[in-house]
């Protein structure tokens, strides 16, 4: 075990949450998030650094790390967090206007977080195409 998850900074109890991704501690309320949906496979919470006047995310609480790790038994998680983006986006008001969903799959496309997550973003105009 390193030196910085043992010891007086990291006492043995919190080595596992140490080493848990951000996205695992939010959905595990670790840390805290402005939350916008909670299910049990489920969460979705406004992004910390928008890119657009509302940008939600929407993550499984299993932790994959990205689209390309899914297998064909998480088939009915990936079908929940679609329908949860589309929820999202109608309880945001997005419906009307258009909104945009994202999936960045590795750190070439974008990716920062390895969690898979989808963007729900919405209230400006896109263009086409993206980036």
């Amino acid at each position: 075990m390193p030196w910085y998850a043992r010891g007086f900074w990291f006492p043995d109890r919190y080595v596992g949450l140490f080493r848990m991704c951000i996205f695992c501690k939010i959905a595990n309320h670790q840390m805290p998030a402005r939350w916008v949906l909670e299910e049990e496979d489920v969460v979705a919470f406004h992004d910390i650094h928008p890119q657009a006047p509302t940008h939600i995310l929407v993550i499984p609480r299993k932790h994959l790390t990205s689209l390309a790790h899914a297998e064909q038994q998480d088939e009915a998680l990936l079908g929940k967090l679609m329908l949860a983006a589309r929820r999202v986006a109608k309880e945001a008001g997005l419906v009307e206007g258009g909104y945009r969903v994202v999936i960045n799959t590795g750190a070439g496309a974008g990716q920062s977080v390895f969690h898979l997550h989808i963007h729900v973003l919405g209230g400006r105009s896109w263009g086409w195409p993206p980036g």
